[in-house]
């Protein structure tokens, strides 16, 4: 009988990660190691049709730089693990570069998900989207108005849960938005994305500390945003979700899943870029989500494999 792992054994104190962590923190293979992460990712893209290079020419636009000022909050204070190298840029989520690639990169990890199926980006980044809509459906609050997508990029996911609600809820009573995000980067190109405006804000801010009222939201999301936190912010950022909603409120997560077998089979290439781009990876993988949701507050809590790399965790403000 084959028992499943609780992590991989690249992530945490096993001899394997403390070989990966060291091969990383060698300034000549980590400077490579980048590298090689980031061809990865746009070799994906492009060889499937997702215009990488080219979206990057088309949002370079004075117009971007305005954005970026108007949405900037100047009382923002970034915390430190927000100021570390990730995702191959070594500003992290604070420079243009990130912002103008992130999209064709969500794109391009959508598609490793499924290697095997032929199905465009565009099917695969609706799959991805769609089954953790689903989870959501069936665990989630029955009437949801008011919507925060925390770490919401640039807008992906924001949309994504924007307009599903949107399709499915009593015209009568619209459904309202807010996306917010530590990078006013990714909110410019968020907001450029949003052409009509269907979200109601993008807010510059931190999640642990929103500024919002008291149960001002029903449900509040964090899609593919827990990994690149450490366990701390995570769980502040789990009371203050629990603050903003409302009684019978829904926190919902999607992230990688360190009991998925692909993920735990990964090959050493793959998993050692993965983790010289994740700097947070080694406390996210040993980090128990489901006790500290609990010890937050938060009760009725459901997690589902979602797809074959990722879970879905659904848990419920107490009504």
């Amino acid at each position: 009988m084959t028992t499943t792992k609780l992590k991989p054994d690249w992530a945490g104190d096993d001899l394997l990660s403390k070989l990966v962590n060291r091969a990383i923190q060698t300034p000549a293979l980590y400077a490579l190691m980048k590298r090689q992460a980031r061809q990865v990712m746009i070799k994906t893209a492009e060889k499937n049709g997702v215009p990488w290079r080219q979206t990057c020419i088309d949002l370079d636009t004075p117009e971007m730089r305005q954005r970026l000022e108007a949405l900037t909050n100047p009382a923002v204070v970034y915390p430190d693990y927000y100021q570390v190298p990730f995702h191959a840029y070594s500003e992290g989520n604070l420079c243009w570069q990130a912002a103008f690639e992130a999209a064709p990169a969500t794109y391009a990890m959508a598609l490793r998900i499924w290697p095997q199926e032929d199905m465009s980006w565009q099917a695969a980044q609706d799959r991805l989207r769609q089954s953790f809509l689903a989870v959501l459906d069936q665990h989630g609050p029955a009437q949801v108005t008011d919507i925060l997508d925390i770490g919401c990029s640039v807008g992906i996911s924001t949309l994504s849960v924007h307009r599903h609600y949107a399709q499915t809820t009593d015209p009568e009573q619209p459904v309202r938005t807010v996306g917010l995000d530590l990078s006013p980067y990714m909110l410019a190109v968020a907001q450029a994305q949003d052409p009509n405006g269907e979200i109601a804000q993008w807010v510059h801010g931190a999640a642990e500390s929103t500024g919002f009222a008291d149960a001002s939201f029903d449900v509040v999301t964090m899609q593919f945003v827990t990994h690149e936190l450490p366990r701390a912010a995570t769980q502040a950022i789990f009371a203050e979700a629990l603050r903003v909603l409302r009684p019978g409120g829904a926190l919902a997560i999607v992230d990688n899943n360190p009991q998925s077998p692909v993920i735990q089979a990964l090959p050493p290439v793959l998993f050692t870029l993965m983790k010289s781009t994740e700097p947070w990876s080694d406390d996210y993988y040993t980090f128990d989500l489901e006790a500290a949701l609990q010890a937050a507050g938060f009760e009725s809590l459901v997690i589902v494999p979602s797809d074959p790399r990722h879970r879905t965790l659904v848990a419920r403000k107490r009504g």
